[in-house]
């Protein structure tokens, strides 16, 4: 029972949005097919979930990826 938790970034700032609902739905049948494909899982009981973590909950080289970007701009 394969469980695979994917975390993006919500972007455009704190109540930005991630990804759209039909990305979401070609990662979670991407995945899928990938661990059929390569590790012979079945389908019906792989889980896939998507985490959307705020851009100020997102760390990288020691700051959060708002500030990184901010700087970028």
């Amino acid at each position: 029972m394969p469980y695979v938790n994917i975390k993006v970034t919500q972007e455009g700032g704190p109540n930005g949005t991630g990804p759209s609902s039909e990305e979401k739905a070609q990662l979670i049948a991407g995945v899928t097919q990938l661990l059929q494909d390569v590790l012979g899982k079945n389908p019906a009981t792989t889980f896939v979930v998507i985490d959307e973590v705020p851009l100020d909950n997102w760390g990288m080289q020691g700051q959060q990826v708002t500030q990184i970007r901010a700087k970028q701009s």
